[in-house]
């Protein structure tokens, strides 16, 4: 069989669902993951800087991101340590007003339960945004109350907000997320990129 990311890099499931967007963009799936990965982001979907790009969170999402973890650029894209793993692996497009479209359902039905079988060696997931977080904690709590109680998770998972600017606003509402959250991330990030 294939190797699961050369199929995935290849893939045109929402060719005609890009077509008709706002942005009638073809599929460009970006691929950032390898097996000896030790942490995984389970993000949204691209945006378009990263469709153009073909790297994911080279956009200020990325760099607020990688802030928050207390990481550089160069770990952070080293595939050996780090899975970026979205429920959408191409730039969802726009709807006719200039929003951001949601991740195509059809992504994650068809490649999450085979990428995340690919990955046995994750000791932390990182959950980000709300359609992450449906599919890898459920519905049953709010984006505030699920990255608020990361016990909840387990030791082996954080929620986290996903880091657009557009959610300054948020963070500005809830600052036990700068005083609380991410001390204890940082520290769980750096644990797991220097254990051998």
């Amino acid at each position: 069989m294939t190797d699961i990311r050369s199929q995935i890099a290849v893939c045109t499931l929402c060719a005609d669902r890009f077509a008709l967007t706002a942005t009638h963009h073809a599929p460009r799936p970006v691929v950032w993951f390898a097996p000896s990965a030790r942490i995984l982001i389970a993000g949204q979907a691209p945006g378009a800087r990263v469709h153009a790009s073909g790297q994911p969170f080279t956009d200020p999402s990325g760099d607020r991101l990688r802030a928050w973890m207390g990481v550089d650029a160069e770990d952070f894209y080293d595939r050996a340590k780090v899975a970026i793993v979205p429920m959408a692996f191409c730039f969802p497009g726009y709807d006719v007003r200039g929003a951001d479209l949601p991740p195509p359902p059809i992504c994650a039905r068809t490649w999450r339960a085979s990428v995340l079988a690919s990955l046995p060696n994750i000791r932390l997931t990182l959950v980000i945004g709300s359609h992450a977080m449906r599919y890898h904690l459920g519905r049953t709590r709010t984006v505030s109350e699920a990255v608020r109680s990361p016990q909840a998770h387990g030791d082996a998972i954080f929620a986290l907000p996903h880091p657009s600017w557009r959610n300054t606003g948020w963070i500005r509402k809830n600052p036990w997320f700068e005083t609380d959250v991410l001390p204890a991330l940082r520290a769980c990030v750096e644990k797991v990129m220097n254990d051998d």
